[in-house]
């Protein structure tokens, strides 16, 4: 399956179902301070389980940074 995150193509022979499944393997579990996006709709962080991902969905993943 080949998905585009953060605007990169990536192909996995092994795909994640759903978004939190995407994050366990692009982030190692981090959820804290992240929102993503799938195909330009904001997905909220409690229905990432439930968000099923196809061939060709364009994810966009954006991490807080502390800081100033």
């Amino acid at each position: 399956m080949v998905l585009k995150i953060n605007q990169q193509l990536i192909n996995f022979a092994f795909p994640p179902k759903n978004l939190a499944e995407l994050i366990l393997l692009e982030l190692k579990g981090k959820t804290k301070g992240i929102a993503i996006a799938l195909n330009n709709q904001v997905i909220p962080q409690d229905s990432w389980s439930t968000t099923l991902l196809s061939e060709n969905d364009s994810i966009l993943i954006i991490t807080a940074t502390p800081g100033g």
